[in-house]
């Protein structure tokens, strides 16, 4: 009888993991489901106008350079381009998800998304408004 006991405890333990196991995966997978849709949403706000990422990282000469560019754009040209920094020494993964091999590096997308152009090394603003002209994207600077 003592055996029989302890095989059912035992029986009855292994079940409570499983079932614990399996649950956990479930609001796991729930969880990433609402972080791809969250994600998704964020992008098609930000996509509903050109868009600019500047990919570099905040310890690099050249890509400090860029920073102050960056801003000024930001605040210049604020609704009517969307620009971005990532700095892929925090985020290694966004590097990947680019397709970065030199930082700094500026990739141009269209209001949809499509990407338009790349440039690595520094950029100066006077050639981004350039290109962004190139494009026929008309900039109107913010008073």
């Amino acid at each position: 009888m003592k055996n029989l006991s302890k095989i059912i405890i035992v029986l009855l333990l292994a079940a409570s993991v499983t079932a614990v196991v399996v649950l956990k995966k479930k609001e796991n997978q729930s969880q990433q489901s609402q972080t791809v849709v969250n994600n998704s949403q964020t992008a098609a706000i930000q996509t509903q106008l050109p868009r600019l990422v500047d990919l570099g990282a905040d310890k690099c000469i050249p890509c400090k350079m860029m920073a102050p560019i960056l801003e000024e754009l930001r605040k210049d040209y604020d609704g009517t381009i969307n620009v971005e920094f990532i700095d892929v020494w925090k985020a290694p993964e966004r590097a990947k998800e680019y397709g970065i091999t030199i930082i700094p590096t500026q990739i141009f997308f269209d209001a949809s998304g499509k990407e338009l152009f790349r440039h690595e090394g520094f950029f100066s603003k006077e050639d981004i408004l350039a290109k962004w002209m190139e494009f026929g994207v008309e900039l109107a600077k913010i008073k």
